[in-house]
């Protein structure tokens, strides 16, 4: 679109209108999901039956629990929250990794492996789910068929589930940092060098620092990525059900507003980290 262009009034009503549709079917689902959270109803959907605080600190009177006296939901968002900052580390560390391998000049068959690395964002996550239960299962039988070895994190639980995040949600962070590693003036690390610093001090101060504003999103999007996941989490799973799992168990069987109520405390978690992140960031600059 070319920016000098008049614009007629028809056109600016047009986009006007395209804004206001884009935002309402974007955010009315969400908001409606935070006002229905206060719903003094046994169902989490309209009709309007009043205000009420129940879904959130009801400890059982007239049949509703709220979160924070639901034992079950409570144990999954602890459950999601061990799984995201463990997946968050770990692909944190080798996606910045990943990102200075592919920055090398000398590294052979770099295309081919940045292929390879690319590949699990494109594969379906109930494929890549089924792909490493069965991988492991196979690996697992291997070791105990033939050495004896019982290896308990190939069996489905809670650290193949953290693997299973990690396949893909490291290649994600592996992007960020890499976008970011390309705008790097490497002058920068040979005027250090000319200055007396090691190679250690060098990446420590200059390059990591450099880098650390897609570090800290790239381990925000990974956080997020894992604590939201269904699809791959969905195989993977042992006798700990993470959140996302849980909510779809108990909207499928039917459930009560606390549903809402979570949904509510994740909006407004999120919202408040992201301000935060904005807010900093603007500090920064």
């Amino acid at each position: 679109m070319i920016k000098t262009l008049s614009r007629s009034k028809t056109y600016n009503a047009g986009f006007l209108v395209f804004i206001i549709l884009y935002f309402i079917f974007l955010f009315a689902p969400l908001l409606i999901v935070c006002i229905l959270a206060f719903n003094d109803s046994m169902f989490p959907s309209l009709p309007w039956k009043g205000f009420t605080l129940d879904w959130f600190f009801s400890k059982g009177e007239n049949g509703k629990t709220g979160i924070f006296f639901d034992a079950i939901n409570l144990k999954s968002i602890f459950v999601s929250l061990r799984v995201a900052i463990c997946v968050s580390i770990l692909s944190t560390v080798i996606g910045t990794c990943a990102a200075f391998l592919f920055e090398e000049e000398k590294f052979r068959f770099k295309n081919f492996f940045y292929f390879l690395m690319l590949a699990p964002l494109v594969i379906p996550g109930v494929i890549l789910g089924i792909s490493i239960l069965v991988f492991t299962n196979f690996v697992g039988l291997f070791f105990e068929e033939t050495m004896g070895i019982d290896v308990r994190f190939l069996r489905p639980g809670f650290w193949l589930v953290v693997l299973g995040q990690f396949s893909f949600i490291t290649t994600l962070v592996a992007l960020v940092v890499g976008a970011r590693l390309r705008k790097f003036d490497k002058t920068l690390e040979e005027a250090a060098y000319n200055l007396g610093a090691n190679r250690f001090q060098v990446i420590w101060h200059i390059t990591l620092k450099y880098l650390s504003p897609s570090i800290v999103g790239g381990a925000a999007v990974a956080f997020l990525m894992s604590f939201e996941n269904f699809n791959t989490t969905l195989f993977l799973l042992g006798s700990e059900s993470t959140l996302p799992i849980n909510l779809y168990l108990r909207v499928r069987d039917g459930s009560t507003p606390v549903i809402n109520a979570i949904s509510f405390l994740l909006i407004l978690c999120t919202s408040i980290f992201a301000i935060a992140n904005l807010w900093l960031s603007r500090k920064k600059k």
